[in-house]
């Protein structure tokens, strides 16, 4: 499957951006979704993620209730809402396929295959 991230940009403070990943290739309800994110000087770290089905997600602590994962599948795409951005939030978020069933995986190693990233800047 070939994934493609798209919807980053320079945003202020408190500002909203919502993310898509694309798929083709294969049904995108085959696998699970993960959202990572790799700011400057930093190591990637999960944000989100969601099953196939989309009936079971998994956030990281830092952006519970700020972030919202979703899919449809008929379109091939998931959706990364972001609200009340922070300067902390600026990194490459990069989208990820995962053949496992279940609760989606927050691991970085979980993910077979990788979009390009899409830069998110958040002014202060």
């Amino acid at each position: 499957v070939q994934l493609q991230a798209s919807g980053g940009g320079l945003v202020q403070a408190g500002g909203s951006l919502r993310l898509s990943c694309a798929a083709s290739g294969r049904t995108l309800s085959s696998y699970a979704i993960g959202w990572f994110r790799q700011g400057p000087a930093k190591e990637r770290e999960f944000v989100a993620a969601i099953s196939g089905s989309g009936g079971s997600t998994n956030y990281a602590d830092s952006v519970k209730g700020q972030f919202t994962i979703s899919r449809d599948n008929a379109l091939n795409t998931v959706y990364l809402q972001m609200n009340s951005l922070k300067p902390a939030d600026t990194a490459v978020y990069y989208c990820a396929a995962d053949r496992s069933i279940g609760v989606p995986s927050a691991r970085v190693w979980s993910y077979e295959y990788w979009g390009q990233g899409t830069l998110v800047t958040v002014s202060s």
